[in-house]
């Protein structure tokens, strides 16, 4: 019954946006041949709405293989556009209406105690054209935006390049490039060929060492099969390593069974290996270049929120490390950094996380960055410092939830180490 009640709440609720909407969009040019031309647009994009959402459901009813993966992705993308849009523009609407409304109201009880004509009593104000175009304007760019961020922006592979410098730098270790992958999320992918864009983007940079930071599916261990091909291509001098994210403990076996748990895993780590990655679990590893060394070190998902797994053990990953050691760490959750890492004795020179894909909304400018993520997370893009620790947050490879990047393109980070003073 309550599901019910939901439902239909929901249907009156995107009936009433899209009445609300045509009527403040097509009142913009009134009865001109121009208005009745952005009449028929507007109900064109609204039927297109209901359209696309009865394919869905046809979608999720019959089970979505991978060949259609590309149109239902779109398709999804297309209805949270436009709901976002159409929010966005009641929103300024709302704020007009309820101004003409509040002098409506208080017309009416003045004409109660001074003598006025009927006309004078009724009076509300029309609405503003400045006001309504403001907020077509307003929810256009969004609209623009989105609708690239699902065709375009989500495959579009950058470079984020960072050069870092350390004293304690051992010397073998110069100028050595890592490059950083993270949140995969390889559930979502719904093209191959542009998949492979990317990992032709890391195999050019010439990585001496790759590090995947967690999240290679949404939930199931099978989302990664059609891809591991592609990400077996990545190559790497000294190596690939990988860590678990939150997303990747989110698999189906049968709860409270302790051999199905392990079989899953077991499974699941597999195909890290068939990908050619090797997987820290609370584990680290010794990078040997010309008789020098640095550690690197991986842990599981540790995340500050309550629902987020808290099986991240830093004090293990550093069993057997010295003291002195060059140490960088992979920690998929920035917040465990703040939490554990820039509090820990042992001297964490750098981690790389990722986890808050910033977003996939937002800007990024020299010396400017904007998302919504900053209101959710203190570390969220970019390289921070603190007592002399460094954390640098990747926005992800892949996408989840809205399946599109708007400014938050899709990272592919190379941080290059230089033996000498402080950061450049």
């Amino acid at each position: 019954m309550n599901r019910t009640l939901f439902l239909i709440f929901i249907i009156i609720f995107f009936v009433g946006l899209d009445v609300y909407t045509y009527y403040g969009m097509t009142g913009l040019f009134g009865q001109t041949r121009f208005g009745r031309f952005y009449r028929i647009i507007t109900i064109g994009l609204i039927v297109s709405t209901y359209i696309a959402i009865f394919a869905l459901l046809m979608h999720y009813m019959s089970g979505v293989d991978q060949g259609k993966k590309e149109m239902f992705n779109f398709l999804t993308g297309f209805v949270f556009t436009m709901l976002v849009t159409k929010l966005i523009f009641s929103a300024i609407m709302l704020v007009q209406d309820g101004g003409r409304y509040i002098i409506g109201f208080l017309s009416y009880i003045k004409s109660l105690y001074i003598d006025v004509d009927d006309a004078a009593a009724a009076f509300i104000p029309e609405r503003r054209l400045f006001i309504t175009s403001l907020a077509t304007l307003t929810a256009g760019i969004p609209f623009f935006g989105m609708l690239y961020g699902i065709t375009k922006g989500k495959y579009r592979y950058t470079i984020e390049r960072v050069n870092l410098s350390f004293k304690d730098l051992p010397a073998a270790f110069d100028g050595l490039r890592i490059v950083q992958i993270s949140d995969i999320h390889s559930g979502s992918f719904d093209n191959k060929e542009k998949v492979r864009t990317g990992i032709e983007k890391i195999n050019a940079l010439k990585p001496d060492i790759v590090c995947f930071t967690g999240d290679l599916v949404n939930a199931e261990k099978e989302e990664i099969d059609p891809y591991l091909d592609i990400f077996s291509e990545i190559k790497s001098k000294y190596g690939k390593f990988a860590i678990l994210g939150n997303h990747d403990y989110y698999g189906s076996w049968e709860k409270n069974n302790t051999m199905a748990e392990d079989a899953y895993f077991s499974d699941f780590f597999t195909k890290f290996r068939k990908m050619g990655f090797d997987l820290l679990n609370n584990e680290n590893r010794t990078i040997n270049i010309a008789g020098e060394s640095i550690q690197l070190l991986g842990v599981e998902n540790w995340g500050a929120g309550r629902w987020f797994p808290k099986k991240g053990d830093l004090d293990k990953a550093l069993v057997g490390v010295d003291k002195s050691a060059f140490k960088i760490l992979m920690s998929h959750d920035p917040t465990h950094w703040d939490e554990k890492v820039v509090l820990h004795p042992e001297h964490i020179h750098l981690t790389l996380s990722g986890h808050t894909h910033g977003f996939q909304f937002g800007f990024q400018l020299p010396g400017f960055k904007w998302s919504p993520a900053q209101y959710r997370y203190k570390k969220w893009l970019g390289l921070y410092q603190e007592g002399g620790k460094y954390l640098y947050v990747n926005r992800g490879f892949g996408f989840l939830g809205f399946p599109g990047r708007v400014g938050m393109w899709p990272e592919i980070t190379l941080i290059e180490l230089k033996r000498g003073g402080q950061n450049t």
